[in-house]
């Protein structure tokens, strides 16, 4: 692909309901350096005159927005297949952070956080590193004091606009506390605000993680919504959606 393919690809679809924040999947696309590369092939093709087309996928766990499961990090930990889906699917928050380095504790604590919270993270990442293929290593992700504070909050799920959370620190302490990690959004467009999230993982027994299929849908009735839908629907404009 090229850039601007790469760019267009990654895009954010908007619609009047639901805002689609998941990447998409494709050969060639971005990876974590140690992580496998990804491949589709087709290997029959009705255009070749097949009967059908099947295709033959080759891509890592932590293939773009996919969530981590206890055992990414923790010894004993649990599968993709047991992860509570209930703190994927429900009230969430966007927040926008202004730090170009870290998502630390001190910018948190400025948003008044309660207990038990879905918290997604826009950085400069949703902006800067998704119009490339090739890997950005200088990217935002959430510092171990922040990790610290959101386990304390018994927060039920938080999610990062690129690839990774965080050190495996970050990571261990997340899982430790039961926050499932959702890694690979694409924010570009999204409003601070109060959302309703549903992201739903594949079911992979034994998973360390899982590719899934982020959705986030305007919450009407939750203060500031107001903001969140005018921002999205010039988002929606921008990118041509519904």
């Amino acid at each position: 692909m090229t850039q601007l393919q790469t760019k267009t690809a990654n895009s954010p679809e908007v619609s009047s309901q639901w805002l689609d924040v998941s990447v998409p999947i494709y050969a060639g696309m971005v990876h974590f350096p140690d992580n496998p590369a990804i491949e589709i092939a087709k290997i029959t093709d009705v255009e070749s005159g097949d009967i059908c087309t099947i295709s033959r996928l080759a891509l890592g766990s932590h293939t773009g927005t996919h969530i981590d499961a206890p055992m990414h990090f923790l010894p004993g930990g649990t599968g993709t297949e047991q992860v509570p889906l209930d703190h994927l699917i429900g009230p969430a928050r966007v927040i926008e952070i202004k730090d170009p380095d870290l998502v630390r504790a001190e910018e948190l604590r400025v948003h008044d956080l309660g207990v038990g919270e879905r918290l997604l993270f826009k950085t400069s990442n949703s902006e800067r590193c998704w119009k490339t293929s090739q890997f950005v290593p200088d990217f935002v992700s959430i510092a171990e004091d922040a990790a610290s504070y959101l386990a304390g909050l018994n927060t039920l799920a938080v999610g990062i606009d690129y690839l990774s959370a965080g050190s495996p620190e970050t990571h261990r302490t997340l899982l430790g506390a039961g926050v499932v990690i959702v890694e690979g959004l694409n924010l570009t467009g999204i409003s601070q605000g109060r959302y309703e999230l549903l992201c739903l993982p594949l079911k992979i027994l034994g998973g360390d993680g899982a590719l899934a299929r982020v959705l986030l849908k305007v919450s009407n009735g939750a203060h500031g919504s107001k903001a969140s839908a005018e921002g999205n629907k010039k988002a929606s404009k921008r990118q041509g959606g519904g």
